[in-house]
């Protein structure tokens, strides 16, 4: 064989060797990308049959006022010298413990022993009180009230400095002892259940008593400007706004016109709960807003000395805060599912004065306690179905 032919065998062979090596490459190459999608694809397939639509709840349970008469503090007071209010509250404690959020109001200032308990119209209760509510499951509570300045300045800073030792266990609002604490614990946002919620407490009353000049943040004291300031610093960052209002005309069970405006203008402004107290009866309930905003204008005392069945009467409720998450990360909250019961302050009389305080719900209610308590009961049911006929009616007590 010549050498020019021993030649092209050669460059034969290499190009042949060449058209190999490119197609492997090329076989190799695009069997990497398939590969490589097909696990991209799988991997997103995969990350979309995880991704999930989520849903959060939160149930908060309400009653109304906590208004200590010096009946109801001596009818506590121990051998000791302290109080005890518990046993008042066995007969609640099955079932508010049991809730995520369990709200009262109040009412009166707890100044403690040391300043003089006392009774209307200026009130200072024993701060054993809020350890009774405490020990009840108890974890949200409104303190503006219109008797919060009946111990002037003083009064409020012995009652923030108590419920400050309590923070672990309660959230609380409507009394600060500084403009810079008010600004920041109005700011603070809570988690329950994976929920975010504010918590902000009003009174549109005072009693003729006004706070102090330049101290307003003492008692928080209702205006459209400072509740639209105040809701404007958690509304983009909460799930759920709750508002604790004090309003209201007393002893009527009727919901007047101020309320209306207020809950309407709280609603504009993103407030989904708006809890009612001042009227020491009970007044109805209904979603405004087009469903965006639940308002209880009046859950009426809870307890109490007040001496009349409407007095001794109020209600409690029941609503789930529920947040819903979609896999492309709408997110949709909502008050859903509100339920009414009624609660009675049950007393033995001694003499002219009342003794054995405690609150019972009205299904466990005797005779020897009210007397046609099945009558009030329908009485009271429609009064508060006035503005929602079907709401459901009926907690679980056990």
């Amino acid at each position: 064989m010549s050498k020019k032919k021993v030649k092209l065998k050669k460059k034969t062979r290499f190009f042949v060797v060449f058209l190999l090596l490119v197609a492997l490459g090329i076989l190799s190459y695009d069997y990497f990308i398939s590969n490589a999608s097909h696990e991209s694809k799988e991997k997103k397939l995969i990350e979309k049959e995880v991704k999930k639509p989520q849903d959060m709840e939160a149930k908060i349970f309400m009653v109304g006022d906590s208004l200590i008469h010096s009946s109801v503090y001596e009818d506590a007071k121990q051998s000791d010298g302290s109080y005890d209010f518990k046993p008042m509250l066995e007969a609640i404690k099955p079932i508010s413990s049991k809730y995520d959020l369990a709200y009262f109001n109040q009412e009166t200032i707890l100044g403690g022993k040391e300043m003089g308990l006392s009774n209307y119209p200026r009130f200072n209760s024993p701060t054993e009180v809020g350890d009774a509510f405490i020990d009840a499951g108890f974890n949200l509570v409104s303190l503006a009230t219109n008797h919060t300045m009946d111990k002037g300045e003083k009064g409020v800073i012995n009652s923030v400095n108590y419920w400050k030792t309590k923070k672990d266990s309660v959230v609380y609002s409507g009394q600060w002892i500084s403009a810079e604490e008010r600004e920041a614990e109005i700011s603070q946002i809570y988690v329950k259940n994976g929920i975010k919620y504010a918590f902000i407490s009003y009174t549109t009353e005072n009693n003729g008593l006004s706070t102090p000049y330049g101290k307003d943040y003492l008692n928080n004291e209702y205006s459209d400007e400072k509740a639209a300031h105040d809701i404007a610093l958690v509304r983009d960052k909460a799930d759920f706004v709750i508002v604790a209002m004090h309003w209201g005309t007393e002893y009527s069970f009727k919901v007047n016109n101020r309320q209306v405006q207020i809950a309407n203008y709280l609603s504009s402004l993103g407030v989904d709960l708006i809890i009612g107290a001042h009227p020491h009866v009970i007044e109805t309930v209904e979603y405004i807003n087009d469903q965006k905003t639940f308002v209880v204008y009046s859950l009426g005392n809870f307890i109490s000395d007040q001496n009349d069945v409407d007095n001794f009467t109020g209600l409690a409720f029941e609503v789930t805060l529920h947040k819903h998450v979609d896999i492309d990360d709408t997110v949709i909250n909502t008050v859903e599912n509100p339920k009414a019961e009624l609660v009675y302050t049950t007393t033995v009389k001694r003499g002219s004065v009342n003794h054995n305080f405690k609150v019972v719900p009205y299904p466990q209610l005797t005779d020897d306690q009210l007397r046609n308590h099945d009558s009030y009961y329908e009485r009271y049911k429609a009064i508060v179905n006035e503005r929602f006929p079907n709401l459901t009616w009926g907690l679980t007590w056990e």
